[in-house]
């Protein structure tokens, strides 16, 4: 049984390619009205014109989520113009792999300040807002999907900082989890393994040409394999709650 989204709002982070752009179309096909965050306001607006193109409604919010201010503000920005929010998705990250030994440490930092305190400052600011979402109609539920890796599962040699993150992200979902579910606030993890998106561009290049050596014979997952998992969470019935869903390419072991 899937219930569509008509009448709700939802907010997408990393918006402006990948994972955060099926997202933000698959969720509008469904009947929300999506609010697009990223850096990106050009690309922003493409996406939100395609999406009006296909009959559903966008909002474009220029925004840098490492900046608790901008965070906020995309929030606000969001209920300010629609008046709630149902659902949100904590899925702006990056992956900057290589030795821990003589890494370069803004590349860490970059990891932390996105992976993790960006997802902490929306959750934070999101949250009086779903817990009212979900006290009224029209879904009497609100969802909050964060956005791993298989990473959050499995460490991984040269991946030190980014399985710390991704692990962190996880800890986080399920403590918040047992905290607000008692209100009809589901909070889901999504965990994609090797996914066809502009992470792998963000690495330096001697280490994504490793990266792109481990992946060579496996048929990675599109962003919108992982859009298709987001829509299930957040259509179902209200007393159904998905936690975690792990997607790996057929062929990946690990």
């Amino acid at each position: 049984m899937t219930e569509r989204l008509d009448g709700t709002v939802a907010l997408v982070t990393g918006a402006s390619s990948g994972i955060g752009e099926a997202a933000a179309h698959a969720l509008a096909a469904q009947g929300a009205t999506v609010a697009l965050v990223a850096r990106r306001k050009q690309r922003l607006d493409e996406i939100a014109a395609r999406i009006a193109g296909n009959g559903g409604h966008a909002h474009v919010i220029e925004a840098d989520i490492t900046d608790q201010a901008q965070a906020t503000m995309s929030v606000a920005q969001t209920v300010g113009e629609f008046g709630r929010l149902d659902t949100v998705v904590n899925n702006a990250g990056v992956m900057l792999l290589g030795p821990a030994v003589d890494a370069p440490v803004d590349e860490w930092q970059r990891m932390v300040a996105l992976n993790v305190q960006g997802l902490l400052y929306v959750a934070h600011v999101a949250l009086p807002h779903l817990l009212a979402a979900a006290e009224g109609e029209p879904r009497r539920v609100a969802d909050l999907i964060n956005i791993s890796s298989v990473a959050g599962r499995v460490a991984r040699n040269g991946s030190a900082v980014y399985n710390l993150t991704k692990h962190g992200v996880g800890a986080f979902s399920e403590s918040l989890r047992q905290e607000v579910t008692g209100r009809h606030v589901r909070v889901s993890l999504v965990e994609p393994g090797a996914t066809a998106t502009e992470l792998s561009t963000h690495l330096r290049p001697e280490i994504r040409e490793v990266s792109l050596r481990r992946f060579a014979e496996v048929e990675r997952l599109r962003a919108d394999d992982i859009a298709d998992a987001i829509v299930y969470i957040v259509t179902r019935p209200r007393h159904v709650a998905v936690n975690e869903i792990l997607i790996r390419p057929t062929e990946q072991e690990s």
